[in-house]
């Protein structure tokens, strides 16, 4: 279905685009009339249903429904910023002193200011439909049956699925418009619709019952492509089952593999490290890193942010800058950074189009094959970790330091030998995306960042 258009039979939404166009127009003439020299809107508005069940019970049932105006007023370099759920237009009109009284008192900021015009997407690029909206006109009590049945398929896999943490099911969709004083106006919808499920598997032992959790969940923009219900709920089951018998193991330096859902947040980390927030206050790990090789010489990543139905998706970002293609790092070497508009200033640099984050992101190997599963990938593991779950945050942003603790299955041989738990693994990032010995072909999406399995050379583990 086309953002472009919102029939509210099936959105849910109490506002049309032409309200939201209407409200950002009227900020805008409020803050011109009291003598702002720049400003910007947005409006937006969030509708959706989230169920969960456990044991076949149903357990909560909850509707969302929000809507927010937000306005940024500058008065020369000084910035400010308030916002409102109130539509009405003393509410507006309101706001928009507010952030302008916040302006005319805040110290002014060089790098303060809207996007130059140069950079700001044209009207026919913000028109471009992403296929991002596909409202999902689901009930409560139909949301409710796909919840059962998801967490019925787990708990009848094996008798050894014992309990269950519960299943849920979200159905969600917004749609926003947004426009500053320098031209720029643009919006669209979009959807978001999720199913989880976290069995629990137990063996009876005479130290008491071994018990292990997992959890699998499937998300998609549109209800048609989540996965089947039953075959969550398998998978969900499969995996804890699989973790019955874990032992700790003695400390050690091994090679490590990242499964494929997990690899996404080292990607994440260096995004974070290569951000102009963290590049200006010098708070990062990759500190003057552009042309210079952040990672494994055969490591690609590229940034799509055209991608129809992306997680990531959009036609501009959070400042109305237009988003491009392109390759973050080519051959292991930084190519790009992620900046805004006023992080690109306070770096002597211009725009990336990234206000608000990094837009599909994907990370390759030129020495990937397509038969490199995951099989094929404990086969290059041969002897060490394979890492299927990690706890805590446990990385230090400025130092590159990392610390996790960790669960997942030791290998012999490039099989797996048993299951493991109660382990910290630690490293240094920068070190760690330099030391990747081979990517997966077992591509997963997590959010916006879509990677396989990652092989690390070698890695701290700390065990009995």
């Amino acid at each position: 279905m086309s953002s472009q258009t919102l029939p509210s039979s099936s959105t849910g939404f109490a506002y049309s685009r032409a309200d939201f166009q209407q409200l950002v127009e009227d900020a805008l003439r409020v803050a011109q009339k009291i003598g702002a020299s720049d400003a910007s809107a947005e409006v937006s508005e969030g509708v959706g249903l989230s169920v969960s069940v456990r044991k076949g019970d149903l357990e909560n049932v909850e509707r969302n429904r929000d809507k927010s105006i937000s306005v940024s007023v500058y008065v020369g370099q000084r910035r400010g910023h308030a916002s409102t759920s109130d539509f009405s237009p003393a509410a507006l009109e309101q706001t928009v002193r507010a952030a302008h009284d916040i302006a005319r008192f805040t110290a002014e900021d060089p790098a303060a200011g809207l996007p130059d015009k140069r950079d700001l997407v044209t009207a026919k690029a913000a028109l471009k439909d992403l296929d991002l909206f596909h409202p999902w006109a689901i009930d409560a009590k139909g949301a409710a049956e796909i919840a059962m049945r998801c967490e019925q398929a787990a708990l009848t896999v094996d008798a050894r699925i014992t309990n269950s943490e519960g299943a849920g099911v979200s159905a969600q969709q917004s749609h926003f418009f947004s426009g500053n004083s320098r031209g720029f106006r643009g919006g669209y919808a979009s959807s978001r619709h999720s199913m989880s499920v976290a069995p629990i598997a137990s063996l009876p032992g005479r130290d008491g019952d071994d018990m292990q959790r997992d959890a699998w969940y499937c998300s998609m923009r549109s209800a048609d492509d989540l996965a089947a219900p039953e075959a969550v709920g398998r998978y969900a089951a499969e995996r804890a089952l699989s973790r019955l018998k874990a032992r700790k193991i003695k400390t050690r330096e091994a090679p490590v593999l990242f499964e494929s859902t997990l690899a996404a947040g080292l990607l994440g980390a260096y995004v974070q490290a290569t951000s102009g927030g963290a590049l200006y206050r010098k708070s990062s790990f990759l500190l003057d890193c552009l042309g210079q090789p952040v990672m494994a010489a055969h490591i690609d990543i590229d940034e799509d942010p055209h991608l129809r139905r992306g997680k990531s998706s959009a036609p501009f970002d959070d400042e109305g800058v237009v988003t491009r293609g392109r390759r973050v790092v080519d051959a292991g070497v930084a190519q790009g950074y992620f900046l805004s508009s006023y992080s690109a200033r306070k770096l002597g640099m211009r725009t990336t189009g990234n206000a608000g984050g990094s837009h599909n992101l994907t990370l390759t190997s030129r020495l990937t094959r397509p038969e490199d599963d995951l099989d094929a990938m404990l086969r290059k593991l041969d002897r060490g970790l394979f890492v299927t779950e990690l706890m805590g945050q446990g990385v230090n942003h400025v130092t590159g330091d990392y610390s996790r603790g960790a669960a997942g299955f030791w290998v012999e041989r490039g099989r797996i030998a048993y299951p493991v738990h109660e382990i910290t693994i630690a490293g240094n990032v920068k070190d760690m995306l330099r030391s990747i010995v081979a990517v997966g072909a077992d591509a997963y999406t997590m959010g916006g960042k879509t990677m396989g399995s990652v092989l690390v050379e070698s890695m701290k583990i700390a065990g009995s």
